[in-house]
């Protein structure tokens, strides 16, 4: 590859700092929350999460892009980060079943990204000074203008995203003649998961993020999910009016991460932003119930209430991360409900968390046969 002249580019926080860096390919600016994901592997994954969606991700492995893209790594549409910032961005990659180069596919959904940061220092940074808004910009020369630009981007606090993510219109994934129907609330949903349901026997029809009870019992499922996504969870209230009324029905639900918040909030509990959140794949989770580990794929920047937890006479935590105690999973006394805060879906990172679908197929096939 002959040598490219790149334009600068820079990396402006909400509180004034900068960190300067190059161009990727794609002149502008883009803005939203900064965070950092540790994974060594599945940028494409990560890029196209929906959970990421009005964020600018910071990447901490040293090298993106060298192995290409694929079309069938994807967990949504699109791609769903508002920009990245890397240290080293490969312009040619290596590997057989790749489809494209990374550049060609940022420019084909004309996303912003910027290279040669200093990203240990900017991660470092941010873990000391806590998530906060960001743009990334190659206009280095109207730091003023790009200040008033970064002043009017709204907090992630009590910001709704599903809204943005979530389909439009109901659809349905799997074989409609499969033994178990699932209706699954979408404020956010990843492929994968919806692959590890289908996988499993069950054909599942996908409602939009706004869709009441009645919407979802309508498919007359056997179960209910409500998924990952974006944005802080309490502004998402019919979401929780949604959970509270399954579990009033005592029906099999499951939820995952943002879908994990909005049935704890459905009991009471509430939701806290946290000072960075979590993101990669490789984070240690413990298994109360069974005592086991289990090294898990997380993206989450709010969390639920562990003291409000603990005193809700209802609820039991079931999994608790390692590294801060903060809580991972809880489930419903004399209930089957149960949701956690992490990704067992594993796209990218480890299989130790995958028998939580088994968990939830077993749940729906219990409710069956006591009611045959």
């Amino acid at each position: 590859m002959k040598y490219q002249q790149r334009k600068k580019a820079l990396v402006l926080l909400a509180d004034g700092t900068v960190f300067y860096g190059k161009s990727v390919g794609t002149d502008g600016s883009a803005t939203g929350e900064i965070c950092f994901n540790t994974g060594m592997t599945g940028y494409q994954e990560i890029f196209t999460d929906p959970s990421y969606f009005g964020q600018l991700m910071v990447t901490t492995n040293a090298h993106i892009g060298n192995y290409g893209v694929n079309d069938l790594e994807v967990e949504s549409d699109s791609i769903k980060i508002s920009g990245l910032i890397c240290r080293n961005f490969s312009f040619i990659h290596s590997r057989v079943d790749s489809d494209s180069n990374l550049l060609d596919w940022f420019r084909k959904h004309e996303l912003v990204a910027i290279s040669d940061v200093d990203t240990r220092a900017l991660v470092s940074y941010i873990r000391d000074n806590g998530a906060m808004n960001a743009i990334i910009s190659t206009d280095v020369d109207n730091i003023d203008e790009l200040k008033k630009q970064l002043a009017a981007i709204p907090s992630m606090e009590g910001l709704e995203l599903a809204s943005k993510v979530s389909t439009k219109e109901p659809y349905f994934i799997g074989d409609e003649n499969a033994p178990i129907k699932i209706s699954a609330l979408d404020i956010g949903i990843k492929k994968n998961i919806l692959r590890n349901l289908a996988k499993r026997g069950a054909y599942i029809k996908v409602f939009p993020y706004n869709s009441t009870f009645s919407d979802l019992e309508g498919f007359n499922p056997d179960g209910y999910f409500i998924s990952n996504g974006p944005g802080d969870p309490e502004p998402l209230e019919e979401a929780v009016e949604l959970a509270k009324e399954i579990i009033k029905r005592d029906l099999p639900l499951f939820g995952i991460c943002l879908g994990h918040q909005v049935i704890a909030l459905a009991n009471g509990i509430s939701t806290y932003k946290m000072h960075n959140g979590h993101r990669g794949i490789n984070h240690p989770i413990k298994n109360l119930i069974t005592g086991r580990g289990e090294i898990t794929s997380q993206n989450h920047g709010f969390a639920i209430n562990k003291e409000e937890t603990e005193a809700n006479s209802n609820v039991e935590i079931t999994h608790i991360h390692l590294n801060d105690n903060t809580v991972a999973g809880i489930r419903l006394k004399d209930k089957n409900i149960f949701s956690v805060q992490y990704h067992p879906e594993a796209s990218p990172g480890p299989n130790d968390s995958v028998y939580l679908f088994d968990q939830f197929i077993e749940n729906i096939t219990k409710v069956k046969n006591s009611l045959s």
